[in-house]
């Protein structure tokens, strides 16, 4: 890799002294894509006159210069690193300012971080972030390391005249580092996006090789994209329908794997979308949909304003849909084709409501369609139900009778394409949290009854037990179009990127497996996981980790009720909502990071934070070596969930995979908080609170206490 795929100028001090201002300044400009604007060149010109001032006053001249050095996952790049004396300086300038903004301080210690995290040759290395506002006039006086297990030092504050100083105290603090390793700038770069993160430099670069660019051995995603393309093209030659199921563990880049695909296959290495070769990236997931949409809208209105273009908001967003869509309103589209009412329970387009294309039939316009959390689709009868009364306020399309499940339905939409398709089923084990989702045998299903003849390409994964019950093969076995490849399983997390082993601890914690000590054991220097009882100091150690901009929250599962006394309130429904929570930044009271409103299983599915804490209310309960279900009845107790009928044994599964879920959002570390409860009686000896008695959450704190989690 040339150097300048990292960075815009490089060289050593010594020859960047002799170097003209010119020469440097040509170089930086033939290197950046696009034309630069003039307040960037403005800024490059003070930089570089800046840096041959502090430069010319350093003792020893050995040591490299970079400028503008690319951080693929925020997908933004230093001003400057200095690489001196066994120590590696991130220098972020802020021409003409001359305070000191907490988000400017922010933004240069996410670099140091990000080097910390992700850059091989950065590991092990003393980093030292620096803020220069030109114009400051004063300088930050104590040189140390952050409180964390890590060497990056607290962001240093400067004017331009104290950079020199502190270069040279911070050299002088760590006397003994040796030379940093001379191919740090092709580094291998193991970056593990947010899914925010990730969509916003896929969608910018219809390129997904900068954020997944992780040791070979390491992560499968780009095997996983490599094979699914290579399906699709198949496909495509041989004009036939296909289906792909890929499974993962949570928080092994499935979504990403779905956005990839979908800006891959609609871009083929183009600036415009390719003619005619479409696929769209499909959820179910309202929240996710929609705090993906608005943050790649913003991101779009930014960029192309600082092109000069005239946008507005409402043209970004509209751009971002047509690749990222609600599942819901592709149906929708579909349904408004078929006749209505249905007779005799078979599906049929009515050519008075649809316009048959040539190649695309009556199918959408899109080749590929691919639907995440696919385990989530509707069962028959929810799906019935729903369209019988024209969705959920009755002011929708109403069809009666429909004859199938939404699995059977999306299948049949591709169908009728009269060239080519290809599913991407996207498939989350034990991540089922909503009634009347159907898991994935439904697909299965209605590929051997009703599509034959398509071609089913599986994850060998998805015949264990999370998935279909562990009914795969037996479902599977009968038809002859089915090939298994290990190619369709994603089996590192990333969005653990301290934890790999993070979801198996997970598993273990909720069926009670005796390894889960030891996952902990394994797991908890990288990943730290702490117990607590009071929401304080919950909150206390969360503000004590967190640094830059890195997110945090308060999770509970949607049938927790008891968290007001906690000074809890649950986000209020409404996607907007979601947004605010994801994308404020911290001094917005709306934001995730105030801690004071709690997200659901429902709102977080498919997104992350760094740090969470989980709030374990009294729904879920460890009792005589089992987990206990109660549903809080909205006004004086708790009922539990027992019963043998299929209905209650689907809503006991459901409350256990919010627990799943909610256990697994977190990047960098999560603390439980188990409550104490209300042990207080009145004078007369009743409880002061019948619904939060000690007994509720006792068991359960005892039994993390036990696994060996320990407590702040």
């Amino acid at each position: 890799m040339n150097s300048n795929s990292r960075c815009m100028y490089h060289n050593s001090i010594e020859s960047f002294l002799y170097e003209t201002p010119m020469s440097i300044f040509g170089k930086l400009s033939d290197n950046y894509h696009g034309e630069a604007r003039t307040t960037t060149r403005d800024a490059w010109k003070e930089e570089i006159t800046i840096m041959k001032e502090t430069l010319t006053r350093c003792t020893d001249k050995r040591g490299q210069i970079i400028f503008e050095y690319d951080i693929p996952r925020l997908g933004k790049r230093i001003d400057v690193v200095l690489l001196y004396k066994g120590l590696i300086f991130c220098i972020e300038f802020k021409a003409g300012e001359n305070r000191i903004l907490e988000a400017d301080v922010d933004q240069v210690l996410d670099y140091a971080l990000d080097l910390n995290n992700f850059h091989k040759f950065s590991q092990d290395r003393v980093i030292v972030p620096i803020l220069v506002a030109t114009n400051y006039n004063s300088s930050s006086s104590i040189i140390q390391r952050s409180g964390y297990d890590d060497n990056v030092i607290n962001p240093l504050v400067t004017g331009k005249a104290g950079i020199i100083d502190l270069i040279n105290r911070a050299v002088n603090a760590f006397p003994n580092e040796v030379n940093v390793d001379d191919r740090w700038l092709i580094s291998p770069y193991a970056p593990t996006p947010t899914i925010i993160e990730a969509a916003r430099s896929l969608y910018e670069n219809h390129s997904v090789e900068n954020i997944t660019r992780h040791e070979a051995d390491q992560v499968s995603t780009d095997r996983t994209i490599a094979y699914i393309l290579d399906v699709i093209r198949h496909s495509k030659e041989q004009q036939k329908k296909s289906i792909c199921f890929v499974t993962g563990v949570p928080g092994a880049g499935k979504t990403l794997v779905g956005l990839d695909v979908a800006i891959k296959q609609t871009y083929q290495g183009q600036d415009e979308p390719v003619k005619d070769e479409g696929a769209v990236y499909l959820s179910g997931n309202g929240p996710l949909v929609a705090v993906l949409t608005e943050a790649l809208a913003q991101d779009n209105l930014k960029r192309c304003r600082e092109r000069g273009e005239k946008k507005k908001i409402t043209d970004s967003r509209r751009e971002v849909s047509k690749s990222i869509q609600m599942i819901h309103r592709y149906r929708d589209n579909m349904l408004q084709k078929i006749k209505n009412p249905v007779e005799g329970g078979v599906l049929e387009i009515d050519p008075e409501k649809a316009v048959k294309l040539a190649g695309a039939g009556f199918g959408e316009v899109e080749h590929v369609a691919i639907f995440d959390e696919a385990q989530r689709s509707w069962t028959h009868k929810r799906l019935a139900d729903y369209l019988k009364r024209g969705g959920t306020y009755g002011n929708k399309l109403k069809v009666p009778n429909f004859p199938v499940s939404e699995a059977a339905f999306l299948i049949w939409s591709l169908d009728q394409r009269e060239d080519w398709a290809t599913i991407i089923c996207l498939v989350g084990g034990g991540q089922e949290i909503n009634t009347g989702e159907a898991g994935i045998s439904e697909w299965i299903t209605a590929l051997n009854e009703r599509f034959p003849l398509w071609e089913v390409h599986i994850s060998p994964k998805l015949t264990e037990a999370e998935y279909a019950e562990g009914k795969v093969n037996e479902l599977l076995k009968d038809n002859r179009n089915v090939i298994y490849s290990e190619d369709l399983h994603l089996s590192v997390s990333l969005r653990s990127y301290r934890a790999e082993k993070l979801s198996a601890f997970v598993h273990a914690l909720l069926s009670f497996d005796g390894n889960a000590s030891t996952l902990y054991d394994e797991i908890k220097d990288k990943y730290p996981i702490k117990l607590t009882r009071d929401m304080e100091e919950a909150r206390r150690w969360i503000h004590e980790k967190v640094r830059g901009t890195e997110r945090t929250g308060v999770l509970v599962t949607k049938e927790s009720a008891r968290f007001k006394p906690l000074a809890i309130h649950i986000l209020p429904s409404g996607d907007e909502n979601a947004v605010h929570w994801f994308l404020e930044d911290k001094t917005d009271t709306r934001s995730s990071n105030y801690l004071e409103d709690a997200a659901t299983e429902i709102q977080v599915q498919g997104l992350e934070l760094d740090y969470t804490c989980l709030l374990w209310d009294a729904d879920m309960r460890y009792e005589n070596g089992s987990w206990h279900f109660y549903r809080f009845n909205g006004q004086t107790k708790w009922v539990e969930q027992t019963g043998e009928s299929e209905s209650k044994q689907e809503q006991i599964k459901y409350m256990l995979n919010a627990y799943r879920v909610l256990l697994t959002r977190a990047r960098a570390g999560m603390v439980i908080c188990v409550p104490k409860g209300n042990p207080n009686k009145t004078a007369n000896g009743f409880w002061e609170d019948s619904t939060r008695k000690p007994e509720y959450y006792d068991g359960t704190y005892q039994y993390l206490k036990s696994i060996g989690i320990e407590e702040i």
